[in-house]
This record gives C-alpha cells, sequence and structure tokens, in this order.
C-alpha cells in the first residue's frame, strides 16, 4: 500500500497552467505505475494520464495530449502533472493513483480541485 496526498489545484483562466504534485509514502514507490485522473461534476471519474516505474514510457487520453504532461521523481516520492492551455472542459477534482504492474488502480489520494473559468 501507499499513501497518496495531491496538491497544486486552484482556480485559473482559460489559457493558464497549473502544476499538479502528488506526494507518495512509503520506499516502494518507483514499484508503482502512476496515473492521474479527473472527476468532473455529475460524471464519471475517468483517466487523464499515466507513466511507467522510469519515467520513461507514458500514455495520454487524447483530450489532453500535446497541452498535459506527467511526469515523476521516484527520489522525491512524487508525480507531476503538468496542465497546460487549460480549457474550461478541464474543470474537474483531480485524483492521483498508484498501481503495481499487472495491478489496478487501488491507491487513491483525495483529490484536488481544478477550475478553469472562461
Amino acid at each position: 500500500q501507499v499513501q497518496l496526498v495531491e496538491s497544486g489545484g486552484g482556480l485559473v483562466q482559460a489559457g493558464d497552467s497549473l502544476r499538479l504534485s502528488c506526494a507518495a509514502s512509503g520506499r516502494t514507490f518507483s514499484r508503482y505505475i502512476m496515473a492521474w485522473f479527473r472527476q468532473a461534476p455529475g460524471k464519471e471519474r475517468k483517466f487523464v494520464a499515466n507513466i511507467n516505474w522510469s519515467g520513461d514510457n507514458s500514455y495520454y487520453v487524447d483530450s489532453v495530449k500535446g497541452r498535459f504532461t506527467i511526469s515523476r521523481d521516484n527520489a522525491k516520492n512524487t508525480v507531476y502533472l503538468q496542465m497546460n492551455s487549460l480549457k474550461p472542459e478541464d474543470t474537474a477534482v483531480y485524483y492521483c493513483a498508484a498501481a503495481t504492474v499487472g495491478g489496478s488502480y487501488d491507491n487513491w489520494g483525495q483529490g484536488t480541485q481544478v477550475t478553469v473559468s472562461s
């Protein structure tokens, strides 16, 4: 198990940038695939991006490709989501999640709110 704490959310205008951080506890952080999900009001939680243990392979949902970048620093037990050119439709609670290789995302943070005004 790993405990996750997100930070960095806030209220911004369309076109602005934000960087979310997710700090993980435990010594085995580097073993986990890390991901970001988001949940807009009244909608289901959806996948945004993930990154492998070494940080050299990542995957994004089409709607954020070219605007968002996921990265990780295993020395700091932290994963980041750099969000550029934000749009109102990016408004959501953003969650950090962790999964072991071949496993499911069963470690979740409490979420951080991102609100993008038009």
